[in-house]
């Protein structure tokens, strides 16, 4: 071999091996799945939801080490169905995502869940996890749990428990009214409350009890009258969406002055129709308030807030991600099975305290809140919601164990 060949070979190996070397050294890049309502009548909390998980990301992108990996964010409309839901999820693993995110729907939940289980059966190389940040049907921590799916919001059980333990001491809350979308989730809400209640409050008395088409009805004044005539005092409803801000809407045009305990009133669009007429009586229960005494979630929120001009809301976005990614320095790895073991049993301190992933159901353990709507300067009322001038004040938080409830999953693991 001539002297120009050999130096010409030298150059080739030596660029190389270069290359190599950075590629290896290299963060690698992990696609998330957002899997959601994007259209349709529901479309404005899934876009938001997107838009925060986006901006969790980015946040988390910016101060990750060299050699940690980045995240990248795909979206696919669900259209709020399971069949388009699975449609989504085939898209997403088509293309080699291997973590996939969904909250709106306990439908598309389940749905999502069932999916996941076949696949890992059946081809367990494109196993994919499953971050769960608001659907909040029970069964997807008892007897549908799955070592794929991974909450890490409050089911519907954990926030009725924490809001009826709250109703214990308000003795004048006598007559209740139940009102609620037809589906598992709003049937498991209404279950829920009338066997808590019937526990700890035997004396209350349930006056309604209803069940609305999900996303159908555009004018709630029957159902506002109906509740009138019942001579409640409080509401307990699941709504969301639509389904909740036309209820306030009628609620308010009729003039109706009693309780509204939700768990969905902090959702985008929902507070602006609160207004001066939710005043002291709209409450919400969730994963944190905006007004908490806490000066890690203010910075979120403030931050967000100066950015956007918007509520940060999906709080849910912020220990996901955070916590993946703990879980993928911890396994030293972004394969879907290894990052699943390694995020059971997980604590985290979030900016809401310290968090735990339970490992027999794959539910997380947090505190919870309930915001209480407020005109903005009052008490505990910093920040407004939406431009309002009102917003929701902190009336209770509870420790996790105050929620915490029992589990019938008998959870199958991979070996």
């Amino acid at each position: 071999m001539n002297m120009v060949r050999r130096n010409a070979l030298r150059v080739w190996i030596c660029a190389g091996a270069l290359a190599a070397t950075a590629h290896a050294g290299a963060a690698e890049t992990v696609r998330i799945g957002f899997i959601d309502l994007l259209s349709g009548p529901f479309a404005l909390t899934g876009q938001n939801s997107l838009k925060q998980l986006r901006e969790v990301v980015a946040k988390l992108n910016a101060k990750a080490g060299p050699n940690d990996p980045k995240f990248e964010v795909a979206d696919f409309d669900n259209k709020g169905t399971p069949q388009e839901t699975l449609n989504a999820l085939k898209a997403a693993t088509d293309r080699g995502i291997r973590f996939v995110t969904q909250g709106g729907g306990s439908g598309a939940a389940l749905a999502l869940v069932d999916a996941l289980n076949k696949l890992a059966e059946r081809d367990p190389e494109r196993a994919t996890v499953y971050l769960n940040y608001a659907a909040m049907d029970p069964q997807l921590t008892n007897d549908r749990c799955s070592f794929w799916h991974f909450r890490f919001y409050p089911s519907s059980e954990m926030k009725i428990e924490a809001l009826t333990t709250y109703m214990e001491g308000r003795k004048d809350i006598k007559k209740i009214y139940l009102i609620n979308q037809d589906y598992t989730h709003g049937r498991q809400v209404s279950k829920a409350a009338r066997e808590y209640l019937a526990r700890k409050r035997p004396d209350v008395e349930i006056v309604g009890d209803d069940f609305v088409p999900i996303a159908q009805t555009r004018d709630f004044a029957p159902y506002v009258a109906k509740i009138a005539s019942s001579k409640a005092d409080t509401v307990i409803t699941s709504n969301w969406g639509s389904d909740l801000t036309l209820l306030f809407k009628s609620s308010r045009d009729y003039g109706l002055n009693i309780n509204y305990f939700t768990l969905n009133a902090n959702n985008p669009g929902t507070p602006a129709q609160l207004g001066a007429w939710g005043d002291g009586k709209v409450g919400v229960v969730w994963n944190w308030v905006h007004n908490a005494p806490s000066p890690e979630l203010e910075k979120i929120y403030v931050d967000y807030k100066k950015k956007y001009n918007e509520d940060f809301v999906f709080a849910a976005h912020w220990n996901t991600m955070n916590m993946l990614h703990e879980a993928m320095r911890k396994a030293q790895s972004t394969d879907a099975k290894k990052v699943a073991f390694a995020l059971e049993g997980m604590t985290y301190k979030s900016p809401m305290g310290e968090v735990r992933m339970r490992k027999s159901d794959h539910q997380l353990e947090a505190p919870l809140y309930l915001g209480i709507w407020a005109k903005q300067g009052s008490k505990g009322v910093k920040y407004d919601a939406e431009g309002t001038g009102y917003g929701f004040r902190t009336e209770a938080v509870w420790d996790s164990y105050i929620s915490a409830q029992p589990t019938s999953c008998q959870m199958k693991r991979p070996s």
